[in-house]
């Protein structure tokens, strides 16, 4: 494993909240992750918040947690500050799950944990984000489980969720 970063797991990193706020991944120990790139104005922002939404509905008090992570580098498709993703994100989809800050997947400046999940689990078309709404499914030790474009409807990952849950 020559070309992952010395980091072992999610866990590893420490990422900002929309607020500026350090959080430490190893919060989320022993629970499942949803990790996903959000835009708010995308065509598949509707499905995805919504079924976002009705997962950690359903599997929030299993031990299954969303990271959100707003990304702007897909047709410029987030353009707002943290204040107006957020309400956007909880007040139109009642999102619940954390919202983080606005970060980069790829590139030269992609948040440290996105080069992280890269490197564990490349796409179809290697290993940089193809478009907004990307998922990675982590398990409870912080390892990358799978990747699911961003076309995949995040319900139609429920039965890996179940499986990890379990």
């Amino acid at each position: 494993m020559a070309s992952q970063s010395s980091k072992g797991s999610v866990h590893d990193f420490t990422v900002k909240d929309a607020r500026g706020n350090d959080v430490d991944l190893s919060i989320y120990k022993g629970k499942v992750l949803l990790i996903v790139n959000v835009a708010s104005q995308c065509g598949l922002t509707n499905s995805n918040y919504t079924e976002l939404s009705k997962l950690y509905e359903q599997y929030k008090d299993q031990g299954f947690e969303i990271l959100a992570f707003p990304c702007n580098q897909f047709g410029g498709q987030e353009p707002g500050n943290n204040e107006q993703i957020l309400e956007f994100a909880c007040t139109r989809f009642k999102a619940e799950y954390p919202i983080f800050d606005k970060v980069d997947v790829n590139g030269e400046k992609a948040a440290p944990v996105y080069k992280f999940l890269k490197s564990s689990k490349g796409g179809l078309f290697g290993d940089s984000i193809k478009w907004n709404f990307s998922k990675f499914l982590v398990d409870k030790e912080g390892h990358v489980f799978d990747r699911y474009a961003p076309t995949t409807s995040p319900l139609s990952i429920e039965k890996d969720i179940k499986k990890l849950l379990a």
